[in-house]
């Protein structure tokens, strides 16, 4: 029987073991790897699992250990779903397409043209670099300035110095038509997000928008799954588990 589960820390709390078993009814198993630091959730990985998701604060580290990486993974660093392949590990980023897809049903709905996203790490990058995508004037506010500075560079390699991210610190940042917020914890000036449309990766404890993390989590976890195995997941199913 082929074997999933997840790696991070901390991971007590995911709801992706009730996801999982919800979407095969069982079929396959789904664990939390909870190990102390990195390197032994990579060791486990490699000794007893198929694939993995991957979950902060690895998902820069796992994305650094693969053999391939997708084209969405090589323009955000970053993965939170690694799969072993016959060519080697593979490694995707089903945060990307999942946020790729709300922003989407954002932009049917009104007419928006500039994007914020809060927080720099690998759901923040997998934000910013969809929101580029799917043709919004995107900007990053971080905590440490210097990172997302870096990660601004790096994608005016793929999009163009023209379209280049603005960086501001979390005191100076801007509001926006949609705002990512990525961010576990609330940090002051979130006032400013009052007329935007707001986005958030947090689904256990949100801060700003009760709904989005969950329609985040099921998104890229119907998407990831199938990845996993090959088999499209019990979308509805999973859905009833994320509601329960």
């Amino acid at each position: 029987m082929k074997r999933f589960g997840l790696i991070g820390k901390p991971i007590s709390h995911s709801g992706s073991p009730r996801l999982f078993r919800a979407g095969y009814h069982g079929k396959y198993e789904y664990d939390l790897i909870e190990a102390p630091d990195f390197e032994t959730s990579w060791k486990l990985f490699l000794e007893k699992y198929d694939g993995i998701n991957v979950t902060a604060p690895y998902k820069e580290l796992a994305y650094a250990r693969a053999d391939i990486v997708s084209a969405e993974c090589e323009a955000i660093g970053a993965t939170n779903l690694i799969v072993k392949t016959p060519e080697g590990i593979k490694a995707y980023n089903s945060d990307y397409s999942s946020i790729a897809l709300m922003l989407l049903d954002v932009l049917k709905e009104k007419t928006v043209s500039t994007a914020l996203v809060v927080g720099c790490g690998g759901a923040g990058k997998a934000a910013v670099v969809a929101a580029m995508e799917v043709g919004l004037k995107t900007s990053i506010a971080n905590r440490n300035v210097a990172k997302a500075e870096e990660f601004s560079e790096h994608l005016t390699g793929i999009f163009g110095k023209k379209r280049k991210p603005a960086v501001y610190s979390l005191e100076d940042m801007p509001a926006a038509d949609i705002v990512v917020y990525t961010l576990p914890l609330a940090v002051p000036g979130t006032e400013r997000f009052k007329d935007s449309t707001i986005i958030e990766a947090n689904y256990r404890d949100p801060i700003l928008n009760h709904e989005s993390g969950k329609v985040w989590l099921l998104g890229q976890a119907v998407n990831g799954y199938e990845l996993f195995t090959g088999e499209k997941p019990d979308a509805q199913a999973m859905s009833d588990a994320l509601k329960g």
